[in-house]
């Protein structure tokens, strides 16, 4: 039997992603003979790679697969996918008299199947008058196959015999059998069907028509990590995307580039954790990757495809190429210099041969980026001046006049006088327009320019520095303005705003409060700008590390003193937004009312700004202080607002805050992805993958991955201690040490929770530790530090005496009821069941399930009902959130308080079927938990886990690294076994 394949470099080796939808509908098809699978998409999309993965799932049940591949020769052979497909299938077929007598016809086609075949019937011997004999032998043949699969590759460059064949097959589908087949539309003539005419599945007949687009970018980045593993960062993953734009041969093209990389240079780099001369591996593997050529599979494709165009359509391919942005027909056939009627028809070859596509109405461009480069190096350079020169002059005519694109073909033409002159307009038209991300980029261009006039290169850098504070990408303009600054020529009060704008990214964006440092020199030099010096002083008042909190006050006060004299309206909003800031922070009721009064529109950039901030900072805080709702219609406002006002890095803010919610409300499903998409987007602020890890390490420890959950709150812990705020310290700690104590080691976890508690008594944060409090008391007690808990508690609730903050309420009757319950003392249950009764209040299910545990325990000597109950209500909740490791620590207690079970008592026999125990198992390997992860987060010996992961793989028939999809596949065929509803412990 033969077996379709593939191509050789496309989807060997690598992970299927992005394809769970499509895979399903394939595999469903051909489960369900007779079928018939189309697959339609562009080449390199993974047409093969599809059809392989689901005829291999069909395969595993016994069925046969015969592939056969159609070519582009200038003379096809007549059926010759067909009767390639069927040489090998002698085992198949039944004996020679059981065959219709057509099949006989095949003898002079398939001669190594004679033997198995009736006699060849009598006139057959010319092809040309026997085409009819053929056909009818070759779907009699298929027709007496048991169960089988063809696949036809290729059908765009099948002959119009193999075509009528397959479409007659189509339509009389014989009973066991099923057909796929797969095709580009580009590559047959405009709007003309697979089969060579209209097709129709007729009623009986099960099938599917998949037409396959390209990977999103969180694809993609699932694909790096699947191939590459931690070195597969968001910024490698975006570049992948860039150059790839989904095309997942493209993208695979490129990483085996990466992974066959030098082994010394790899082995100095895992050694090193740096590459020779200290740059950051990630950072410079995904730099090597934005530089490299373009994959030779792609430039061949789309050099095939240019080929074919005539003189027309090359010169508007080539005008496209040169303009490499989308542009509109009057453009194109103007820098084509073409007339109208040539340009037109020119337009309409390149689209139906799809180098181009109109991807907006009357706008067109190339369908990758890397496609743009092929054409553009297939332009000679005396041709490319000469087009570069014809768009200037066209482009110059528009109004307004994009002098982006004009400075951008000025370059390209090899005039940088000209160029150096255009690019602060073109910058300063950018900003003008709401563009300050392409102003950004014209600005550092122009600071890179070597020999740039001092005094021109002063105004680009202090035009650079005053748009920086919104940045999507800080590293480039810290790099850059950095340099900038030790430039002794600079005038001292330009040096303080350019040092201003490198401390707002290296404190704000980078998340590193050195960058205060940098603020505080600033403030020395900004002395002859006192509207700048006041934004200075609002900007030092956020630091709260070490003591340098209790000086906001005094900080902000000589900012409005400064204000008084010189108003500003821009820096008055930016006092508000850090006033309405330090009211929150303290637990200030009066702040919700004071947040109605700001201003939502303005002609002033800088104030809807700083509105924005103060609404995600306030949304933000809220959330520590327990008002969940409240947050949420803040943060939900900032983030409108920050789109609208396109502040990237406060957008990002608000959604991870709004994710945060989720979850704290139970919204678990999902979230991985929804950071993958947003990490892709925002992969250059450190706080977005601070927030990341804080909240997939709790998601790691409540479903068992607890070397992952380590892993997570680590990372987060060092952005902690670097951050000017303390709030991600104190999160990250409170983490930590609950992991810690969940795998018995107190010890370690009260050596976590000293310093975070130093650090809350310092910054007057004690309204901020929701998180911390309990786990601090805790780690205290089992370490013998009873009256230092107690001592804790009282510190917080005088701390907190006149502030709102339920979150924090709630944390301090679950301390009370820890230090109550751990000395024996009545009142436990009660001080349980008011934390409990706030958590849900807040919304805040997963809380209140774990404050229904403690009451569980603390009733269970006096009142079994009551906490019978309590358990229960524990264990549906992390059940609802498929919370493993919690349901399975409820569990436990349940048995161990001898509370019953919520399921029948005793064993039964699953079969192949997965038990509930597997299936809580199979799970956790599904998300690559070992063996001592499994241990810990279900409560078992080592021993036990061994036998149940023994069973899974077995019952799965797969290995550990292939868990998640058999898992997958198992629930498609209904032998995953259910929920651990009941699970005997």
């Amino acid at each position: 039997m033969s077996r379709p394949q593939p191509p050789a470099a496309h989807g060997s080796g690598f992970a299927l992603v992005g394809r769970d939808h499509e895979l399903a509908l394939a595999c469903d098809a051909l489960s369900r003979p007779p079928a018939v699978l189309v697959v339609e998409g562009e080449a390199g999309i993974g047409k093969s790679r599809l059809v392989a993965e689901a005829v291999a799932a069909r395969a595993g049940t016994g069925r046969a697969v015969l592939g056969g591949l159609c070519h582009p020769l200038r003379e096809p052979l007549p059926f010759g996918p067909v009767v390639d497909a069927l040489r090998d299938a002698a085992a198949l077929l039944p004996p020679p008299g059981d065959l219709p007598p057509s099949a006989g016809a095949l003898r002079w086609v398939l001669p190594d199947l004679a033997p198995h075949l009736p006699p060849a019937p009598s006139g057959g011997e010319g092809l040309l008058s026997g085409r009819h004999l053929l056909v009818q032998g070759l779907r009699a043949l298929l027709g007496a196959l048991d169960d089988a699969v063809l696949v036809i590759e290729d059908l765009h460059w099948a002959d119009d015999a193999t075509r009528d064949l397959l479409l007659q097959l189509a339509r009389d589908m014989p009973p066991r059998l099923s057909l796929a087949v797969t095709y580009r539309a580009e590559d047959m003539p405009p709007d003309a069907p697979a089969f060579g005419a209209a097709y129709r599945r007729p009623p009986g007949v099960a099938g599917a028509l998949i037409r396959l687009g390209p990977l999103t970018e969180p694809d993609v980045h699932e694909l790096a990590r699947a191939a590459l593993g931690p070195r597969a960062t968001p910024d490698l993953a975006r570049v992948l995307f860039d150059r790839s734009q989904g095309l997942p041969l493209t993208a695979e093209e490129d990483l085996l580039a990466i992974a066959e990389r030098p082994r010394a240079e790899t082995r100095a780099e895992t050694r090193t954790g740096s590459r020779p001369g200290g740059a950051d591996p990630a950072a410079d593997l995904a730099a090597r990757l934005a530089r490299r050529e373009v994959p030779q599979g792609l430039r061949d494709a789309v050099t095939e495809r240019l080929a074919r165009l005539s003189g027309a359509g090359d010169a508007v391919v080539a005008a496209a190429a040169v303009l490499a942005v989308p542009a509109d027909e009057d453009l194109l056939t103007a820098v084509a210099g073409l007339g109208p009627a040539d340009g037109a028809n020119g337009l309409t070859e390149a689209l139906h041969a799809a180098v181009l596509q109109e991807s907006a109405p009357d706008r067109y461009a190339f369908r990758h980026v890397l496609a743009q480069q092929v054409a553009y190096r297939r332009v000679p350079g005396p041709q490319r001046r000469v087009l570069h020169r014809r768009a200037v002059e066209a482009l110059d005519t528009r109004a307004p006049r994009p002098l982006v694109q004009i400075a951008h073909h000025t370059l390209a033409m090899g005039d940088r006088p000209a160029w150096q002159d255009l690019a602060q307009a073109a910058a300063d038209q950018a900003v003008a327009l709401g563009d300050p991300g392409s102003a950004r980029a014209m600005l550092r261009s122009l600071l890179d320019e070597p020999g740039l006039d001092p005094q021109r290169r002063g105004r680009a850098a202090l035009a650079l520095a005053r748009i920086a504070a919104d940045d999507v990408d800080p590293a480039a303009s810290i790099q850059v303005l950095s340099g900038m600054v030790a430039d002794p020529r600079l005038p001292v009060a330009d040096r303080g705003e350019i040092r201003l704008a490198l401390g707002f990214l290296t404190a704000v964006h980078s998340g590193n409060r050195a960058g205060f440092d940098r603020i505080r020199e600033a403030l020395e030099e900004l002395e002859e700008r006192p509207s700048r010096a006041a934004r200075a002083m609002v900007a030092i008042a956020m630091d709260e590390r070490d003591g340098a909190g209790r000086h906001a006050a005094d900080w902000l006060a000589r900012a409005d003193g400064l204000l008084a004299t010189s108003p500003d309206e821009d820096v008055a909003a930016a006092v508000r937004a850090t006033s309405l800031t330090f009211m929150a922070r303290d637990g200030d009721p009066a702040v919700w009312d004071r947040l109605d009064e700001l201003p939502r529109s303005s002609e002033r950039p800088e104030v809807v700004r700083q509105t924005t901030r103060a609404l995600y900072n306030t949304g933000e805080i809220g959330i520590e202080l327990g008002y969940d709702r409240r947050a949420a219609h803040l943060l939900a406002e900032s983030r409108r607002l920050a789109r609208q006002a396109a502040i990237p890095y406060l957008e990002c803010y608000s959604r991870l805050a709004l994710i945060r919610l989720d979850m704290l409300a139970g919204r678990w499903q999902e979230l991985e992805q929804r950071f993958d998409t947003l990490g892709a987007e925002f992969d250059d602020l450190a706080m977005a993958g601070a927030e990341r890890s804080l909240l997939l390490g709790r998601l790691a420890a409540a479903r068992g991955r607890l070397a992952l959950a380590r892993e997570e709150f680590e990372i987060a812990g060092r952005y902690g201690q670097r951050e000017s705020q303390v709030t991600a310290a104190l999160r990250a700690a409170a983490g930590l040490a609950g992991l810690q104590l969940l795998e018995g080691d107190a010890v370690a976890a009260a050596a976590t929770v000293g310093p975070a508690l130093t650090t809350a008594r310092q910054a007057d944060a004690w309204a901020r530790t929701a998180e911390l409090l309990p786990v601090a008391v805790e780690a205290l007690i089992a370490t013998g530090g009873h009256a230092r808990a107690a001592a804790v508690t009282e510190e917080a609730a005088d701390a907190l005496t006149g502030r709102a903050a339920p979150a924090v309420s709630a944390a301090l009757d679950l301390a009370r009821g820890l230090l109550l319950s751990a000395s024996g003392e009545p009142g436990a249950d009660e001080a349980f069941t008011r934390a409990r009764n706030q958590w849900h209040d807040i919304g805040r299910p997963y809380e209140a399930a774990r404050a229904d545990e403690r009451i569980a325990a603390a009733l269970a000597p006096h009142d079994r009902a009551r906490a019978t109950e309590r358990i229960a209500a524990a264990e549906r909740v992390y059940l609802d959130v498929a919370a493993t490791s919690d349901t399975a620590r409820c569990q436990k207690l349940r048995r161990d308080l001898d509370l019953g079970n919520t399921g029948s008592p005793g064993r039964r026999g699953y079969g192949k079927r997965l038990s509930p125990r597997e299936r809580q198992v199979a799970e956790l390997l599904a998300q690559g938990a070992v063996n001592q992860d499994i241990a810990q987060a279900l409560f078992l010996s080592p021993r036990t886990v061994e036998h149940h992961v023994a069973n899974v793989l077995h019952k799965l028939g797969t290995s550990r690294a292939e868990t998640a999809r058999a898992l997958a596949k198992a629930d498609a065929d209904g032998i995953g076994g259910g929920s651990a509803d009941g699970v005997q412990v």
